[in-house]
């Protein structure tokens, strides 16, 4: 399949990706990994306020929102590498994980939440009886 580029296209793309607008924010880098009974999950954030960070958890979906501000224009910049802007992530979390219970903190520019595996999701006994009134215990 042919397919046409518009250079200019990918440059308004790239150009996005890096600076950010509110209605493209620039994604954040993440780890998550889950340690026991707690899914742990870390956004770098470096120079961002943490009153700039916005936490939304709407049933399974956490949306993270933060913003660096732009470099004041009285300065004369002689580099400008690290994005600015607005950044956004979505997370889609399994039922499996507690929303109501996600705890979150920001130190040194790393965003961490941690999040508890639902009581319902962990793994528990059931006690049956048998024929003979006697009870053993099944692991699910």
């Amino acid at each position: 399949m042919l397919m046409r580029t518009d250079p200019f296209r990918e440059i308004d793309r790239l150009a996005q990706q890096v600076l950010g607008t509110s209605a493209r924010p620039t994604t954040m880098t993440m780890d998550a990994w889950r340690d026991g009974d707690t899914f742990e999950v870390q956004f770098d954030l470096p120079g961002v306020s943490p009153d700039s960070i916005n936490l939304d958890v709407e049933r399974n979906v956490v949306t993270i929102r933060a913003e660096r501000p732009d470099v004041d224009e009285n300065v004369e910049m002689l580099a400008a590498e690290r994005p600015r802007g607005v950044f956004s992530r979505q997370l889609v979390l399994g039922e499996n994980l507690d929303t109501e219970n996600i705890q979150a903190s920001y130190d040194s520019g790393v965003l961490s939440l941690r999040i508890p595996v639902a009581e319902q999701a962990k793994p528990r006994k059931i006690a049956i009886t048998s024929k003979d009134g006697e009870r053993q215990a099944i692991r699910s």
